[in-house]
């Protein structure tokens, strides 16, 4: 996912556990983000400049004075234009998934955020988060027992889309996980998704929480509200996220999540919208003795195991990628979402023409040099 969103302040902050006056910032600009009020008025005129900034960028790359690229296959990028979760890797997840079913070869890309490296390298499913990122390692993983799909990461994503068709050659389509900012990559397919909380008051960062203006152009809209966001023109279809049944140990073994009921928890989650894992938990009958809110994407290099033994510690999936290689006693719970099978017709469709024209042209070759991102 892209850059991390505002937090939930945690309900018991646990003694290990950053200062909570960021993530109670956090939390608070989520809220000014959701009125038009005093205090997001106050932002107001820094919106405005950073909205100038954002269109100037687009112009800049319509003239032709920053180059675009396209990698010679058919690009689906799953994105959002809001700051925060909406839930793109698993979307990215189940539309693999979806294609590999219709006997197509899926290659993902992504810029690896939160890594500690920056170079151009495949992701495997024992890579360590570290080195590729939180998602790209979950994606790679979540494929590790079944049809395999190749992953990339690099800062800009046609290098890692170039990286990835020369070492799979036959890859039909590729999949980037984030980057409908990311303009120095052509696409072809934009899938944008939105949260319950669709667009806030509509205004951009840091006045609301809009990374660039809506409406836009998307192809496809993927909403987890009632109701789609304001403005959508695209087909917009309905999109549900909820919890496993079971949590999974760091030996792939699962415990059914009934099994944990009426035992004291140790929740926590390292991601843009940690009070969504909580309630979920709680809406499956846990008990949860303390939850831990931490800022997305943490390294939990500095993070400490409960005291108390007799809690079991309960995270995310993608957490856990990374926590397990310090605490593999810790329990994750997947994230799973069911989205409208209508947008996979629709999207099939759209593929059909896209894939025929594919195959008849050759893949471009790479430029002496490439401009950054």
């Amino acid at each position: 996912m892209g850059a991390p969103g505002p937090q939930p302040p945690p309900s018991a902050p646990h003694p290990a556990s950053p200062p909570t006056g960021r993530i109670t910032a956090e939390q608070g600009l989520q809220q000014i983000w959701q009125n038009r009020g005093l205090a997001s008025g106050a932002l107001w005129p820094l919106a405005q400049l950073y909205g100038a900034l954002v269109s100037l960028r687009r112009t800049l790359y319509r003239s032709g004075l920053l180059r675009s690229e396209h990698p010679g296959r058919p690009v689906i990028v799953v994105g959002n234009v809001i700051a925060g979760g909406a839930g793109k890797t698993p979307v990215v997840i189940e539309l693999v998934k979806h294609l590999q079913a219709q006997g197509l070869r899926v290659g993902v890309i992504s810029r690896g955020y939160g890594r500690s490296t920056q170079d151009c390298r495949a992701v495997l499913p024992e890579t360590p988060a570290s080195e590729v990122g939180d998602e790209p390692a979950l994606i790679a993983r979540s494929f590790a027992r079944g049809a395999t799909v190749p992953v990339f990461v690099a800062p800009r994503r046609i290098t890692a889309a170039r990286a990835l068709l020369a070492a799979h050659p036959g890859t039909d389509v590729i999949v980037c996980d984030d980057g409908l900012q990311h303009l120095a990559l052509r696409r072809d397919l934009e899938v944008c998704i939105f949260n319950d909380q669709g667009t806030g008051n509509g205004w951009l960062l840091p006045a609301g929480p809009l990374r660039e203006p809506w409406p836009r152009h998307v192809d496809f809209v993927l909403h987890a509200g009632t109701t789609p966001p304001r403005g959508t023109s695209a087909p917009a279809y309905g999109l549900q996220r909820h919890l496993a049944h079971w949590a999974v140990r760091s030996d792939g073994s699962q415990v059914p999540l009934a099994q944990l009921r009426g035992q004291p928890l140790h929740a926590l989650a390292a991601v843009a919208r940690p009070g969504d894992f909580f309630a979920m938990l709680q809406a499956q009958g846990l008990t949860l003795k303390h939850t831990e809110a931490l800022p997305d994407h943490y390294d939990f290099n500095s993070w400490k195991r409960p005291i108390d033994a007799r809690e079991a510690v309960i995270c995310t999936e993608k957490d856990a990628v990374k926590l397990w290689a310090l605490h593999p006693e810790a329990l994750a719970v997947p994230l799973t979402v069911q989205i409208d099978t209508h947008f996979f017709d629709a999207l099939d469709a759209r593929l059909t023409a896209l894939l025929a024209q594919a195959r008849t042209t050759p893949l471009p070759k790479p430029p002496l040099s490439s401009p950054p991102a």
